[in-house]
């Protein structure tokens, strides 16, 4: 039997067994999760939005190829998907601002629910405005 003195002694580390989606157990790990995921769509946007400023520098017919080759249905589904991702993000990030600011009111701590209202209604007085820009006007 070998003991921690003897030099051939190679102690073994117990590590039990972890399902491969441990992660998905629980809620708060299954957002932190899908929010670190959700960085690679927004990427995604980023990558589109300059490919789409260069087609419209270009011509035309860069445009419009730009235009159908964004009308493929794997595309449209990749950009629905990249929404929903985009979506979690903003709304993890603006629930978590709050969180990690700290606002002091006349000596006392404003409670992060008062400070994440008024980010959400932003967002949705800019959405609101943006859809009304590129759909309504």
């Amino acid at each position: 039997m070998s003991t921690s003195t003897d030099p051939g002694f190679q102690a073994r580390l117990y590590r039990p067994p972890v399902p491969r989606f441990w992660w998905a157990r629980r809620r708060s790990y299954l957002l932190f999760i899908l929010r670190e995921l959700s960085s690679l769509f927004v990427a995604w946007f980023v990558a589109y939005l300059l490919v789409l400023a260069y087609a419209v520098g270009q011509s035309e017919s860069a445009y419009q190829r730009f235009l159908d080759w964004s009308a493929n249905p794997f595309m449209i589904a990749l950009n629905a998907v990249a929404l929903g991702f985009a979506v979690l993000h903003a709304v993890t990030f603006f629930q978590a601002a709050p969180q990690a600011t700290v606002v002091r009111l006349r000596g006392r701590r404003v409670p992060p629910t008062l400070l994440a209202g008024p980010i959400f209604a932003a967002w949705v007085v800019v959405s609101g405005f943006l859809i009304w820009l590129v759909v309504l006007a």
